[in-house]
């Protein structure tokens, strides 16, 4: 964990860099969900106990059953019975299969499920130059990453602006009020329809937007390159996901756990990985995304910033390394 906080420690210097000074960084509570949950010690299990590390015929994957629809596919993926515990059941197809090939169908899916150590360090989005260095930020964004990200752009005195959908909420406020408070505190919440007029037209006036759903899912929301930025050419888009923006990896589903893991952010007990926090990409993700926004508003640029939750893990672990 030594290494870690040093690595989160020297990516805070950069965001406090980036800020002007502004943010008053703390690299313990970065990682902290401040709320009143009961956590265990991370090890096979997440602290949170909805993702597991599983051992497959050649290799490891880490899976997350935290959502009721996770589990209900679990007998599709496996070729287990209905009835059949879920985990046992993974167990039992993980000791036929490698690994790749579990992950792969997991993916077809949409699980959370990952290959340890898959991913690969972030690289640089392709920005360009822009003419504005007004507007407010819009977070569309829910749970941790994405959030944690708008809430430290608030800390360095920009107008963050959290959009929510009235059929759609952000669970954040009811499971973990204290985090909701640190994350959203400092921003206005507006409700608005998130396929309306109404968003559309904020999204023109922005500078910053951020989002934290696949890309597919928002351009049947009409929330798409094209159309945002023909009536935004100076937005700067944080897109935060699990695993990439563009390609296969944008249809990917995964939560701060499972991404974690792919990143490579993980300990060694002899041969068996453990995790070594809560939801570890989540967190980071944020601090990352809102220092390369912060940088990217200094620089006058826009476009859109490729933020995923497994690259970003695999990041710090090099940095460990």
């Amino acid at each position: 964990m030594t290494a870690l906080l040093d690595a989160v420690a020297a990516a805070g210097e950069r965001l406090v860099a980036a800020s002007g000074g502004c943010i008053a960084f703390d690299p313990r509570r970065a990682l902290s969900r401040d709320d009143d949950l009961t956590l265990a010690e991370p090890g096979e299990w997440s602290p949170n106990r909805h993702c597991r590390m599983v051992k497959c015929r050649g290799g490891w994957m880490a899976v997350s059953l935290a959502r009721e629809e996770d589990r209900e596919l679990v007998p599709a993926w496996t070729g287990a019975a209905l009835d059949d515990e879920p985990w046992q059941a993974i167990q039992g197809a993980a000791d036929a299969r490698a690994a790749d090939e579990m992950v792969t169908a997991a993916a077809k899916l949409h699980m959370p499920v990952a290959k340890i150590g898959e991913a690969t360090p972030l690289v640089p989005s392709d920005l360009r130059s822009c003419r504005t260095t007004d507007g407010i930020v819009l977070d569309l964004s829910a749970l941790w990453a994405g959030p944690y990200c708008g809430a430290l752009l608030a800390e360095a005195g920009h107008a963050v602006v959290k959009v929510e959908s009235d059929g759609r909420p952000d669970p954040t406020r009811m499971h973990t009020p204290k985090l909701d408070g640190r994350l959203n505190g400092d921003k206005r919440r507006v409700s608005a329809d998130i396929d309306g007029a109404e968003l559309l037209a904020m999204i023109g006036e922005a500078r910053v937007l951020i989002s934290s759903a696949r890309p597919h899912a928002l351009a049947r929301l009409g929330l798409d390159e094209e159309h945002l930025f023909r009536i935004n050419p100076d937005l700067l888009w944080i897109a935060i996901t699990a695993h990439g923006w563009t390609g296969d990896a944008a249809m990917r589903v995964g939560f701060g756990d499972d991404c974690a893991a792919a990143g490579g952010l993980v300990r060694w007990d002899e041969d068996r990985p453990q995790f070594v926090g809560d939801a570890l990409a989540d967190p980071l993700t944020g601090l990352t995304a809102a220092t390369l926004a912060l940088e990217a508003l200094a620089a006058q640029q826009g476009g859109v910033i490729d933020v995923s939750l497994a690259r970003t893990a695999a990041t710090f672990a090099k940095a460990m390394a």
